[in-house]
């Protein structure tokens, strides 16, 4: 069973991951997005229907997300689709968040040495091992693909400095 803190883990970056479900879906309603959050915590958390739809008004407010209703049959059903602002506040948000992986990776390392010394480690079963593998190598995976691109663009506006 999870800790209940880790609940709290999840309350910060909460509207960026709306902004993200709803961005990659296109569109999505509340109740979509409330099964995606619940999978991305693996569980961990879910929002109270009565907090999301106050996240989602308030992100119409601001402008970040358009509200489209739909009818089926004769119930209500709201959808919503990013604005040009909530895609600038993605572009923005992404950008961030490529340089905070690195910082906590970093963290990540310090705090499972830190936990050693402490004598709260443990000893990782081998499935548990094998799944860390697995993330470890996505990431590399992903990292390296965004590494080669960069580079090429940077090789190509030495070119064209150079042409010019």
């Amino acid at each position: 069973m999870a800790v209940p803190s880790m609940r709290n883990m999840f309350l910060a970056p909460i509207r960026h991951l709306i902004l993200v479900i709803v961005g990659f879906k296109g569109e999505a309603h509340g109740y979509e997005i409330l099964k995606e959050i619940e999978k991305i915590s693996q569980g961990t958390w879910k929002p109270s229907h009565g907090n999301l739809y106050n996240m989602l008004s308030k992100m119409v407010e601001e402008g970040l997300l358009e509200p489209k209703e739909e009818y089926h049959g004769k119930r209500k059903l709201i959808k919503y689709t990013l604005t040009e602002k909530g895609w600038e506040y993605l572009r923005e948000a992404n950008e961030l968040t490529l340089q905070s992986l690195y910082i906590a990776v970093q963290y990540h390392e310090a705090l499972r040495k830190k936990l050693e010394e402490l004598g709260y480690g443990r000893e990782l079963a081998k499935e548990a091992i094998e799944e860390y593998l697995k993330i470890l190598d996505r990431v590399c995976e992903i990292l390296n693909a965004k590494r080669k691109a960069l580079r090429e663009m940077l090789e190509a506006k030495k070119k064209g400095e150079e042409e010019a």
